[in-house]
């Protein structure tokens, strides 16, 4: 299925019926990545399966988006398919998403499911500052040079260096908009989530680290914290099993 969202299709499926939850999955993946937690909850829910703008099946944005943006989509998305106080459940990314429109109060939950959630600020080492400085300094010097052939393979040889996975392997467009969203630090508005709140984390997550998850803890008036040890960026997945049974005793009284 499709709707129309912020001028882009947005491809979406839905699963069981019952009270809603949408599932926000992460940066460059798609609904999929949260498809096993939606078979589980199909049971009791009428569950909404989303790819995100900009991901899957749904179309890019024409520009970089703010986390703003973001959280302006997943409201739109609620009013276009008339969805009321949802259970909204959001992976990295897709955590971000919902801690914006919730925080801003434009999307109003029943209840919120964090999962290795992007939305705190990372804080740089100087090992990072000196790598960006070394990348524009050498970026500098480069453009001084005649674009040739050998000169841009050199400039993209010394961009590889710098910057994460998820960024070089995104479309132009989404390169901009995670330039701009990494260096936005929603903790503000945690404190502004009022809803119960469950947090899944894994203990060796590198893209989001625990502590992270618990910084949320203790922003979010009504949260806690599962931490799973050993676990990376995809707790959720690695865990699944255990991951729907505490979802399913969180919302044994939402049905």
């Amino acid at each position: 299925m499709q709707v129309k969202v912020n001028d882009c299709n947005i491809y979406y499926e839905v699963l069981g019926e019952g009270n809603p939850v949408i599932l926000l999955h992460g940066w460059l993946a798609t609904l999929e990545t949260m498809r096993p937690i939606a078979n589980n909850l199909s049971r009791n829910f009428k569950v909404y399966l989303v790819d995100v703008i900009g991901f899957g099946k749904s179309d890019l944005p024409e520009h970089p988006l703010k986390t703003d943006d973001f959280g302006d989509f997943l409201k739109e998305f609620v009013e276009k398919l008339k969805i009321e106080n949802p259970i909204l459940i959001g992976h990295s990314n897709g955590g971000r998403i919902i801690i914006n429109a919730v925080g801003r109060g434009i999307v109003k939950p029943r209840k919120v499911v964090l999962i290795d959630s992007a939305g705190i600020k990372e804080k740089r080492t100087l090992k990072y500052y000196l790598k960006v400085a070394f990348y524009k300094t050498g970026k500098f010097f480069l453009n001084l040079l005649p674009n040739t052939k050998s000169i841009k393979a050199f400039k993209e040889k010394l961009r590889s260096k710098v910057g994460s996975e998820d960024y070089k392997s995104s479309a132009n467009v989404l390169k901009e908009t995670m330039k701009i969203i990494v260096n936005e630090d929603l903790t503000y508005l945690l404190p502004k989530i009022s809803v119960p709140t469950l947090l899944f984390w894994g203990s060796l997550d590198t893209a989001t680290p625990i502590s992270d998850g618990r910084k949320m803890e203790k922003l979010i008036p009504d949260a806690g914290l599962i931490e799973y040890a050993g676990a990376t960026h995809f707790s959720y997945l690695e865990n699944i099993n255990n991951v729907n049974s505490v979802l399913n005793e969180f919302f044994k009284n939402d049905k």
